[in-house]
């Protein structure tokens, strides 16, 4: 599956474990050799009944991350296309809480995303204080960032051009930043008013990928944090456009997108 080009493959482990350890998922992700894909997504039953699904995520590299807003989305159109679900707001659990999400016909999902969390020990991130920006030294420059969980951490950059912005080249470096200790998704940001930007996503674990949702709700967060743009905007990924929607400080963060079923396959191990 895929949303917006950030490509997934889905296992359904509601009745059996899922059976690929990390070694095995960083082998087949690799574009060359295995099938190819930026995270793997794992639907686990409910673990009570106060939601519907456990929903899991592994990034290229194998390690299990918190959170991926593309993949929340062909979660939902996977759990109705394989008839694990005939409801169209289904809640699940993810590595660090609940969201909920609403599908659309079949294949346009908003997720509610929750509040975006603006504490650094959220993150985490080597600060004593919340501020609006921050000083990053990387490779001898001194950046001014946002820093903000979306149930993941973000690092969001301002910048002129999206098409110039040297994301090749500081992506990694922020990403393994030391001041992030467990790594951070570095996005960089183009505002073009207050109602659109561009974007584009150094992911940790997988690198620049053709969308990344929980990017897109962070650059936003950030960016309305800034004074910079309104309660709605269309992010304009290279994989298409999201629409963000939040009011502000302690309210729920929504984001809708397409998702996309390209093919079902075995796997042999």
């Amino acid at each position: 599956m895929h949303g917006l080009g950030n490509d997934f493959i889905v296992i359904d482990a509601t009745k059996k474990p899922m059976p690929l350890d990390n070694a095995t998922i960083a082998r087949l992700s690799n574009r060359t050799t295995g099938i190819g894909f930026d995270q793997l997504l794992v639907v686990e039953p409910a673990g009570d009944d106060s939601v519907d699904f456990n929903y899991r995520i592994f990034n290229a590299d194998g390690g299990e991350v918190e959170h991926c807003g593309n993949g929340a989305r062909c979660f939902a159109v996977f759990v109705r296309r394989k008839g694990l679900s005939a409801k169209t707001d289904i809640p699940v659990r993810t590595f660090n809480g609940d969201i909920r999400l609403q599908v659309h016909g079949d294949d346009l999902v908003t997720v509610n995303m929750g509040v975006p969390n603006f504490d650094p020990a959220s993150l985490p991130f080597s600060s004593n204080t919340a501020q609006n920006d921050y000083a990053l030294t990387v490779a001898d420059k001194t950046l001014s960032i946002g820093a903000v969980s979306m149930g993941n951490p973000h690092a969001v950059l301002l910048v002129d051009d999206t098409e110039t912005a040297p994301v090749e080249t500081l992506g990694p470096l922020i990403e393994a930043h030391t001041d992030f200790p467990r790594r951070v998704n570095a996005g960089f940001m183009q505002v073009i008013d207050d109602g659109h930007i561009a974007l584009r996503v150094f992911e940790r674990g997988v690198g620049e990928t053709q969308a990344c949702g929980t990017g897109a709700c962070a650059a936003v967060a950030v960016g309305r944090k800034w004074g910079l743009l309104g309660s709605r905007v269309v992010a304009d990924l290279r994989g298409g456009q999201l629409i963000i929607e939040w009011e502000g400080e302690g309210s729920d963060l929504l984001m809708t997108g397409p998702a996309a079923h390209v093919y079902d396959g075995t796997l042999e191990l």
